[in-house]
């Protein structure tokens, strides 16, 4: 965190001394620079930036779209409900590769191809957008981001529009974001259960940083290639990776393994507690935030509302609405599994699928004889 509000103090200090934009020689180079990704949730999909270094003029900064005030008014709820305001800030190159050496994070630097015409078109519509209110913009996390922003300054700029997704044409974005939450067990398993159905839908928008690295590489403008091969700035050195079993699913196992074999009455209300509360959370996120991507989440099925009630109506002995509301809550599980079928997040919510459905069918079958008796 100190790292960042470091890094935020620095950029506006370098904004405010750039605001004397300097005249751009035919000379200069522009180019796409990708960070790769790491392991905290900040970090977990990379970076895209600009840089732009003209000898000649004797400068040499980076244009980025991904940066925004940790003191802005109620930070944590403006960023859930989506929109908090991130915008374009330069600064000198150096100043850049430095945060990232800290942070060791490889950085590769792609040089782009264009013409005279091209680059001071481009240097004025980079100036444009990061020294008057352009600079800000609505963060997305798929539609508008620091890549998106890139992508679109370029574009704007080339006749053809060169830069196009090719990735990707039969996986969603869920899939494609699955492979870099991999390694985090617990975070994989929230951004899985949070998101709804937007990150299911085939993965068409470019917006990931590693993406657009690759598609530049083969994107042609003007008869040649728009980016040279990505060239290594800095290559991070990467340690071992070492099992943890506290970032695994086995906790997760163990837990609902001693909930589903302890049978207590205290624990599995509970759990069932727990889980109603879950999907209240997620309710409430979705009549809030303006993120498509947490929109109509099915994963409610699974952490349903309706536990609540079910735990209320076993604590007031109420056999015929126990087994009513537990047998609405058997075919909302059975209807959420059919639908998980072909999703990626599958196998990361089976320990609570099973698990529910043993405590849910028990529930059943015991007020039913209840009934009977």
């Amino acid at each position: 965190m100190t790292k960042r509000i470091l890094l935020l103090l620095l950029c506006i200090t370098s904004f405010s001394s750039f605001s004397q934009i300097p005249n751009l020689s035919d000379n200069a180079i522009f180019s796409v620079l990708t960070v790769d990704v790491s392991n905290e949730s900040h970090t977990l999909y990379g970076h895209t930036a600009l840089r732009v270094k003209d000898s000649l003029a004797g400068f040499d900064v980076v244009y980025n779209y991904g940066t925004f005030d940790f003191r802005t008014p109620n930070f944590l709820l403006k960023f859930t409900k989506g929109d908090l305001q991130y915008y374009a800030s330069v600064y000198p190159f150096a100043d850049f590769e430095y945060s990232y050496h800290q942070e060791n994070r490889s950085i590769y630097e792609q040089k782009l191809n264009l013409t005279a015409k091209e680059k001071h078109a481009l240097f004025e519509k980079l100036n444009q957008s990061a020294f008057t209110d352009e600079r800000f913009y609505t963060y997305k996390f798929i539609d508008r981001n620091c890549t998106t922003k890139v992508i679109d300054v370029i574009n704007s700029v080339l006749i053809d529009h060169s830069i196009q997704n090719h990735l990707h044409k039969n996986e969603s974005y869920r899939e494609v974001l699955y492979n870099y939450q991999t390694q985090q067990y617990w975070l994989n398993l929230g951004i899985n259960i949070i998101f709804g159905h937007r990150p299911d839908e085939q993965a068409s928008v470019l917006f990931l940083p590693l993406d657009l690295m690759k598609v530049l590489e083969t994107v042609q403008h003007n008869g040649k290639p728009l980016a040279e091969k990505p060239k290594d700035i800095f290559i991070a050195f990467q340690p071992e990776r070492e099992f943890s079993f506290w970032n695994s699913c086995y906790p997760l196992v163990i837990v609902l393994t001693l909930v589903v074999l302890i049978h207590k009455r205290a624990i599995t209300l509970s759990y069932l507690a727990i889980l109603g509360l879950i999907g209240l959370v997620f309710i409430a996120v979705s009549l809030y935030s303006e993120h498509k991507e947490v929109l109509w989440n099915y994963n409610m099925l699974l952490f349903n509302p309706m536990y609540l009630l079910l735990t209320y109506f076993i604590l007031k002995n109420n056999t015929k609405w126990v087994k009513k509301v537990t047998l609405i809550s058997l075919v909302c599980l059975c209807a959420y599994t059919i639908y998980m079928f072909s999703k990626a997040h599958l196998l990361l919510i089976i320990p609570i699928l099973v698990a529910n459905f043993i405590i849910l069918i028990r529930i059943y079958l015991s007020e039913k004889i209840k009934l009977s008796n």
